[in-house]
């Protein structure tokens, strides 16, 4: 069964190796085999991964397009590592991924990694939030169970 995939016009995809850029109007391809395939919205840069989640997420994106665990494996698990000891309420998200991975499911890792990164924006907003009311000398009571 082939993969349907829509693209906008002009939005890229990358297939294997090949970056594909669509035309001026919407297209509709369909895609048979199993090369790793990444929409653009979906691919992160080393300049766009600036946070400790994305860039477990590009390492594993990296792993997923090279389909060699191999290669990146020295990367994503010290980044793993770093994240958890300074999130280990992490720790769910972590071992689901990594799991993933240790199952040769990169595709899977990395949607589980998107999930990371919703969490870290999370905690950081919720860190910030702690101190400004500091910063502004309100009171800073623990949630509600």
């Amino acid at each position: 069964m082939a993969l349907k995939v829509e693209l906008k016009p002009n939005e890229r995809i990358i297939i294997g190796t090949a970056v594909i850029r669509n035309g001026d109007t919407r297209t509709r391809l369909f895609i048979e085999g199993d090369a790793p395939i990444l929409r653009e919205k979906d691919v992160l840069t080393a300049m766009t991964a600036d946070t400790p989640a994305k860039k477990i997420y590009l390492a594993l994106q990296l792993m997923y397009l090279e389909g060699d665990l191999g290669s990146s494996e020295k990367i994503y698990f010290p980044l793993v590592r770093d994240f958890l000891a300074a999130a280990p309420s992490a720790l769910p998200l972590i071992d689901e991924m990594n799991s993933l991975v240790l199952d040769g499911e990169s595709y899977k890792a990395l949607k589980a990694a998107k999930a990371l990164v919703a969490y870290e924006q999370d905690l950081m907003q919720n860190a910030a939030r702690g101190s400004q009311r500091l910063r502004s000398g309100g009171e800073v009571r623990a949630a509600a169970p």
